[in-house]
């Protein structure tokens, strides 16, 4: 079984790059451009992992995360932002976000990051999900 992680951002160069860097370790990866399509990619895939852009056009960050753990309160969901302030981090922490993963980002902080969560929680739920 692959992990499936949803990338949320509305820059289509920064979905690219992320895709590419999941997908070369075997994660499969879906894609949303804005909170609305996120919302509904999430209900549709279900995913095992959100990575999510705190500045996008329509709907916040922090407004989706919301969203998402109303509609799935197990929803993990790693913040992936060029805000680096720790009053934005504490808000996204308080409001379920697992991570943080600074923009620009390096493909090897990404993958630690997610192998991080996706290794604790599939240990927590006896779940192999090896990427390779």
């Amino acid at each position: 079984m692959s992990f499936k992680i949803l990338v949320v951002d509305d820059s289509a160069m920064s979905r690219r790059s992320l895709k590419r860097v999941l997908e070369s370790d075997g994660y499969a990866v879906v894609e949303a451009e804005d909170g609305m399509s996120a919302l509904e990619t999430y209900h549709l895939e279900r995913p095992d992992l959100v990575l999510l852009d705190m500045l996008m056009k329509g709907m916040y960050g922090l407004d989706v995360l919301a969203k998402l753990r109303e509609m799935d309160a197990n929803a993990r969901v790693v913040i992936v932002t060029a805000d680096i302030q720790n009053s934005t981090k504490e808000m996204a922490i308080e409001g379920g976000a697992l991570g943080f993963v600074n923009k620009p980002f390096a493909a090897g902080i990404v993958l630690e990051t997610v192998a991080g969560i996706l290794g604790a929680w599939s240990q927590q739920n006896g779940i192999d999900g090896t990427t390779n």
